[in-house]
């Protein structure tokens, strides 16, 4: 089956408002720039997005952010943004702050088909025990709290209930990918990428190079096909880098 698409516009048309978004990346490592700027474009509003972190102010997820596009940002670092910092504080928006390993392992488990599981990260934690400021109010009121989760203890050791995460639509950008929709991750691009593809109702695949199938070693491939409905040849990365730094001579 051909998947390919013209352009991430094309492949983000029918993306609602009010959609549960699984955003790709690390930072600005690996992020669907192609399908984020289509959003922008589009000025698809009230986004629930699940991802590493939002970028930062201009560029990534922060184009988003800074339009008014997100509802919500499920997360696991946000340091780098101080509009995410402002919109946040001030009850603009809503966060939900997920331990790194925890947000990887609920996204695997959503497209594994698996709805929950047991871990030790954040117990002893308002991760675990609930309280964890998610919305604010007006004068720094706590609009929404974080709800204790279940333990359970195994082996002498306390577990916390997590839940698995899913989306309505994935945006993930790869290497290389065929019109199949098998893909390739270059290096530490291939982060959460993955784990968002398989966990989306839709996932949207740019790549940086399109082949024909059959031209990918089919054991070299990082994700198959079949989480993929969407594939577009992704243009003009820019492939920014957070913080540029050198090493003093």
């Amino acid at each position: 089956m051909d998947k390919v698409v013209a352009d991430a516009d094309t492949a983000c048309a029918d993306i609602p408002d009010g959609a549960k978004i699984l955003a790709g990346g690390f930072g600005l490592c690996g992020i669907p720039e192609n399908c984020i700027d289509a959003l922008r474009r589009k000025g698809t509003r009230d986004l629930w997005v699940v991802s590493n972190n939002c970028g930062v102010d201009d560029w990534g997820l922060g184009l988003l952010l800074a339009n008014k596009q997100l509802r919500k940002m499920t997360s696991s670092y946000v340091g780098e943004n101080r509009e995410f910092e402002r919109q946040f504080l001030t009850g603009e928006l809503e966060v939900e702050l997920v331990p790194q390993g925890t947000l990887a392992e609920r996204l695997r488990a959503g497209g594994a088909g698996i709805p929950a599981f047991y871990t030790p990260a954040g117990v002893g934690t308002q991760v675990a025990d609930g309280g964890l400021p998610m919305l604010y109010g007006p004068g720094g009121t706590i609009r929404k709290a974080s709800e204790k989760k279940d333990h359970r203890t195994f082996d002498g050791r306390e577990y916390a209930l997590e839940m698995a995460i899913t989306g309505d639509f994935a945006i993930v950008k790869a290497w290389r990918g065929d019109r199949h929709g098998n893909l390739l991750f270059r290096e530490s691009s291939r982060n959460f990428n993955p784990l968002c593809a398989m966990a989306a109702k839709v996932t949207i695949a740019e790549v940086e190079e399109l082949v024909e199938p059959g031209e990918l070693d089919p054991d070299a491939v990082h994700l198959p096909g079949i989480f993929v409905q969407r594939v577009l040849v992704g243009r003009n990365y820019q492939k920014r880098i957070e913080r540029r730094t050198v090493r003093k001579g």
